[in-house]
């Protein structure tokens, strides 16, 4: 029915119907599926939660006499520099080596802190050489006294996730957050039905260069992302019914805006970042209406126990979104209460922002220049295949 180049010169005259994919779900009907797909050029999708496999790229810019970094701390937060004298990397989740904050700050904080123009204090030691005389540095270093500063992310955008509980009898603490003994609450990630990737289940509308919205500011898919794991079992409607499709993320941190990147951190876990980010559906025929439909009621996750302290855990089965949003759930007869850890408001935000943004003509729509792949797996080749009964 369309193509991105017509939907972009409409973007560009003004003229581009853009709807959030919440607005979408509360109009379409299957009656009116075909409608639609002809009035509506692009659905914008948002997410705001936990991606810790996120981290930012910094290069210093070189201190006269020039230093070759070996060792380097942000704020106490060690940052990676095996790869230039003066460039660094500072991965979400890492945690602080000392300071008045003990293990509770981590990268993530101080990423938000220099995307919000916060002074950072840096500490360095060097390889002497002929080329890099000088052997430590001290400094403090904001946004816009370093070169490039930008995020480069392994890992986002979870396609579907797992549901914790904690069958045991003690309080664990994970990545999840805090789980209560004897199934005393159960915490899900991902925020469902307007999650951006449950809307293209089979990544036929995105790729390798879409352009999206990363943390406020404008970002790209760049690869697969890791434990990218497409070959998840899958209900009818194609949705997964556990971890399956991730993504590599990249954008300008000095666009970005420290509403939409926050560190965190987990008790007893670990430090981590939450991240906004959102992306645009072009409406190239009727299918990505139908994909876009889909419910929280249509939606599926795995309930596991953590209380087993194995790569492979029982579950519980499956429960769907509508039932998670509904604030408890049913386990072994035992009522559970439910807690997201994504922010469903923030989620719609996003989607809303991103709307704004195309409907301004700021913001078009890019052909993706390699498609993701779809045959991807790792071992075990499905760790939910053997626990989970979907009948």
């Amino acid at each position: 029915m369309k193509t991105i180049a017509e939907i972009n010169d409409k973007i560009l005259q003004n003229r581009a119907v853009v709807w959030t994919v919440e607005e979408l779900k509360a109009k379409v009907t299957p009656d009116n599926i075909s409608q639609i797909a002809q009035e509506v050029d692009v659905i914008t999708t948002g997410t705001f939660e936990p991606m810790e496999a996120s981290g930012a790229v910094i290069n210093l810019g070189h201190t006269d006499p020039p230093i070759n970094i070996k060792t380097c701390w942000l704020d106490g937060v060690p940052t990676y520099s095996g790869f230039g004298a003066v460039d660094l990397y500072l991965g979400a989740s890492q945690i602080v080596e000392d300071g008045e904050d003990g293990h509770e700050r981590g990268g993530g904080h101080v990423i938000e802190d220099l995307i919000a123009g916060k002074s950072v204090h840096l500490k360095a030691s060097g390889v002497v050489s002929d080329c890099y005389p000088r052997s430590s540095f001290e400094t403090t270093i904001t946004r816009d006294t370093i070169n490039q500063f930008y995020l480069f992310n392994p890992r986002n955008l979870y396609q579907n996730f797992i549901v914790g509980v904690n069958g045991g009898d003690r309080p664990l603490y994970t990545y999840l957050g805090p789980l209560q003994p004897y199934l005393g609450n159960a915490v899900y990630s991902n925020p469902g039905a307007i999650s951006p990737l449950i809307n293209d289940p089979d990544l036929q509308l995105i790729g390798i260069g879409t352009r999206i919205f990363l943390g406020g500011g404008i970002g790209y898919i760049t690869w697969e992302g890791t434990q990218h794991f497409p070959l998840q079992k899958r209900l009818e409607n194609r949705t997964p019914i556990g971890p399956a499709a991730t993504l590599a993320l990249i954008g300008d941190a000095k666009q970005m805006n420290s509403y939409w990147v926050r560190g965190c951190y987990f008790k007893n876990y670990g430090p981590s970042l939450m991240l906004g980010v959102g992306i645009p559906l072009p409406v190239l025929n009727e299918e990505v209406i139908t994909r876009c439909a889909v419910s929280d009621a249509e939606i599926v996750a795995p309930v596991v126990d953590f209380a087993i302290p194995r790569r492979v855990r029982p579950t519980f089965g499956l429960v769907s979104y509508s039932q998670l949003k509904k604030g408890k759930i049913l386990i072994d007869g035992k009522t559970v209460k439910t807690a997201p850890l994504a922010s469903i408001s923030r989620s719609r935000e996003i989607a809303q922002e991103l709307k704004k943004w195309i409907e301004s003509g700021t913001f078009t729509l890019t052909e993706p220049v390699a498609t993701l792949p779809l045959d991807r797996s790792f071992l075990p080749q499905n760790i939910w295949g053997s626990q989970i009964n979907l009948d």
